[in-house]
């Protein structure tokens, strides 16, 4: 009937999972297809809420391997090292000591999903913070996280520490959870850590660590990770020398893959320092309850640390640069040499190829060939035109 509107058929399935099958249909057409490299990327569905509960982690799968914990209590007069193998629930539902002023509970490796379960339901951990410990690489910043009534406060850093292991540069991630007198460290790797100073700090008695709270704790984390690139770029300083006398006595195609690899390491560097500076720049800026006075005119060394290690980066960087410049001269030169020397080789046989190719020509009148000395005679005329252009050439300082 006329002015009945048409109500349209409902679709099968809803909007948005139709739009998500889609685009991973797409995607996945697109990859067979060679067209595109994916980088690693949350994925999340369309809809869905980001971040991750605590209680959604038991959905996650284990690599298999146990992180290990170690947790250390200390005050001004006493001090606590333990490593935590048992049940690390039963470990958590026990109080602290009552002359615990901070405490410090180090996991490495975030494969254990038990693990990080535990301590994101004890202490209370933002579901976004715990999305960002295990979808790795982060980009090195700092969030802020509001408890109720401001108990479970929350400041959350992620960071880079970059080691060299057998020689080559590695870099990981690591998530730091400041709070009132707790500080959680996660660790991406069992590599081992730059915190080894740290310890023997707290190990000693009346050291300025042990005098302070959790955050000048969580200054000192940083503090290590940043100063550790010191090490890093002297040895790629050192490189670089090496590299240099190597392009001046013998350049060759190894040394231009060193200097490629090289420049990529410095980057790889600077990705990881730059972002650094901002989140010290951030922490030292912003007040937050978690973090003292004193703490905040500390970080102030360690933004100049980073700045310091920025302008060495940099200077590096532009050596690397132009030694690739100097290589690529320095071949270019050896490729002249090369051609200057066949050069003078065809000079100084053209007149003599010309002479050979006139007296073997094929003609019954050549007077010359009649001739008792026309051969010894010939040679003596290729040596002595040899030899002028080669004193010629001399002369000219050609050779």
């Amino acid at each position: 009937m006329a002015g009945r509107k048409k109500t349209p058929h409902p679709p099968d399935r809803p909007l948005v999972d139709q739009l998500d099958q889609l685009s991973h249909e797409a995607l996945k057409a697109i990859k067979r297809m060679g067209r595109l490299t994916l980088p690693r990327v949350r994925r999340t569905r369309l809809g869905g809420m980001p971040g991750i509960e605590p209680h959604e982690l038991s959905q996650i799968a284990s690599d298999g391997r146990q992180a290990r914990i170690t947790c250390i209590d200390y005050c001004k007069d006493n001090v606590q090292f333990q490593e935590v193998t048992d049940n690390l629930d039963n470990f958590l539902a026990q109080h602290r000591p009552e002359w615990s002023q901070v405490r410090w509970i180090n996991v490495d490796g975030i494969g254990d999903i038990r693990t990080i379960q535990s301590l994101a339901t004890k202490y209370h951990l933002h579901p976004l913070a715990i999305e960002d410990v295990l979808h790795i690489p982060q980009r090195p910043k700092v969030e802020y996280y509001e408890g109720e009534n401001n108990e479970h406060s929350r400041i959350f850093i992620i960071a880079r520490m970059a080691q060299i292991i057998e020689g080559r540069l590695h870099s990981e991630q690591v998530s730091i959870f400041l709070g009132r007198n707790t500080v959680l460290t996660f660790q991406e790797t069992h590599n081992g850590d730059v915190w080894e100073p740290v310890r023997e700090r707290i190990r000693k008695p009346g050291s300025r660590l042990r005098l302070n709270d959790a955050s000048f704790l969580m200054y000192s984390l940083i503090d290590a990770v940043v100063d550790h690139f010191y090490p890093i770029l002297e040895h790629y300083g050192n490189h670089l020398e090496a590299l240099e006398d190597s392009v001046f006595e013998d350049p060759n195609q190894q040394i231009s893959h060193e200097i490629h690899e090289l420049r990529r390491q410095l980057l790889l560097i600077r990705r990881d320092i730059w972002p650094t500076r901002e989140l010290v720049q951030v922490l030292q800026r912003d007040p937050h309850d978690c973090i003292g006075d004193n703490t905040r005119t500390y970080l102030r060394d360690v933004y100049d640390h980073a700045v310091q290690i920025i302008d060495l980066l940099e200077t590096y960087r532009e050596v690397a640069s132009g030694l690739m410049d100097i290589y690529m001269s320095a071949m270019s030169h050896r490729l002249n040499e090369v051609i200057k020397v066949l050069t003078i080789m065809g000079t100084i046989f053209i007149p003599l190829t010309f002479l050979a190719g006139v007296y073997g020509m094929n003609f019954h009148v050549l007077p010359e060939l009649q001739w008792k000395y026309a051969y010894p005679m010939f040679w003596v005329i290729c040596l002595v035109i040899a030899g002028g252009m080669i004193t010629w050439f001399r002369r000219r300082g050609w050779i």
